[in-house]
C-alpha cells in the first residue's frame, strides 16, 4: 500500500482536510482508535503552527515501511524559522500566547520527532507513527 498525500494549508478548512484525511489513511491501515487520536492531533498541532508562524505551509501525509508499516507526517513551512529549538520543545515554552504544549505533546505522542528550522528559511517537521502487530 503506497499511499503518499501533499496537501497546502493557509487556514482551517484545510487543517480539517489535513486532519481528515490522516485519520482516514491510519483508519485503513488498522491503527487503533488511540493512535488515530494521536495522529489526527500531530497533524492538527503541526499544521496549525504552521499557519500560525508562516501563514501557511504543506502537509504531506505517507504510508511507509520500515520494520514496520507506518505512517509518516511531514510539515514544512517558509516562516521566519525556530530561534532555539531545545526551548520550543520544552514544556510550557512559547513565543505567542499559547500554552507551550504543542511541539513536546506532539513529540510524545508519536514515535518519532524530527525537526529542522533554519532562520527565515522556514520549518520542516516529520513525526512518524509505527503500526503495532
Amino acid at each position: 500500500m503506497d499511499i503518499k498525500h501533499q496537501l497546502t494549508i493557509k487556514d482551517d478548512k484545510d487543517i480539517i482536510m489535513a486532519r481528515r484525511l490522516g485519520r482516514e489513511i491510519a483508519t485503513s491501515m488498522g491503527f487503533s482508535y488511540i493512535d488515530q487520536v494521536r495522529i489526527t492531533t500531530a497533524i492538527s498541532e503541526l499544521a496549525r503552527n504552521a499557519i500560525k508562524y508562516a501563514g501557511s505551509g504543506t502537509v504531506c501525509i505517507e504510508v511507509i515501511h520500515k520494520y514496520a508499516p507506518g505512517l509518516s507526517v511531514i510539515v514544512v513551512d517558509n516562516g521566519p524559522g525556530i530561534t532555539s529549538i531545545g526551548k520550543a520543545l520544552e514544556d510550557g515554552y512559547s513565543t505567542s500566547d499559547s500554552l507551550g504544549a504543542g511541539l513536546p505533546g506532539v513529540k510524545r505522542m508519536m514515535d518519532e520527532f524530527m525537526i529542522d528550522s533554519a532562520m527565515e528559511k522556514g520549518t520542516r517537521i516529520e513525526v512518524v507513527k509505527w503500526l503495532r502487530g
